[in-house]
């Protein structure tokens, strides 16, 4: 399982702006602002394309286009977007001062590829968690905080409120795009859809 809520793209203006700046053609620049939202003009757009298409030393307008959005997704996913540091920005909920804030339940994990005999297994550690859960909050006892922790599966949900660019994005892409984890897929069908993300880095007709 992985979500995507409250998304913004940004900075698409300043970015096709500096995308000019080496051959000082601004005067060919024909995109515009309305209603709030960036349209691509064609002039623009096929700079944009010719750029991004001819390799990251040629693209670097797209490390200006910023993406935030707050992406809900189990620990085991959170592990391999981790590898991706470099110009990435993240503040996450926090298991360690919040674990025991609610009740343990079934939907706060990732379960939707277990076999049955695996989904009685996760739920009689749900209820092992929500034990010690109760009781931590009862006594405060470090060694039952430790024991959620150690104990917790990796199913675990955590969201993270994420900031990015467009470079970020499409050497994630290129790189999860075959991964075996359904949550990479879902990640890069959300990055598909991005405003003119497509339309950028990928000849339509091929």
């Amino acid at each position: 399982m992985i979500k995507f809520e409250r998304v913004s793209v940004m900075n698409f203006e300043n970015a096709m702006r500096g995308a000019r700046n080496p051959l000082n053609s601004w005067e060919r620049s024909d995109s515009r602002m309305e209603n709030g939202d960036f349209i691509f003009g064609e002039n623009d757009l096929g700079l944009a394309r010719r750029l991004a298409q001819s390799g990251s030393d040629h693209r670097k307008f797209v490390r200006q286009i910023f993406v935030s959005v707050d992406i809900t997704a189990p620990i085991y996913w959170w592990k391999e977007y981790d590898t991706y540091k470099v110009g990435t920005v993240a503040n996450s909920t926090s298991t360690m001062h919040k674990i025991h804030s609610k009740p343990f339940e079934l939907d706060d994990f990732s379960h939707d590829h277990l076999t049955p005999e695996a989904l009685d297994m996760l739920k009689v550690t749900i209820d092992g968690l929500e034990k010690i859960r109760q009781e931590y909050v009862k006594t405060k006892d470090k060694t039952l905080w430790y024991s959620m922790i150690q104990l917790l599966p990796e199913g675990y949900h955590q969201m993270r409120t994420c900031t990015m660019n467009y470079e970020n994005l499409i050497g994630m892409y290129s790189s999860r795009k075959s991964h075996k984890l359904d949550e990479w897929h879902d990640f890069c069908d959300w990055a598909l859809e991005l405003p003119y993300f497509k339309d950028i880095f990928f000849d339509e007709e091929k």
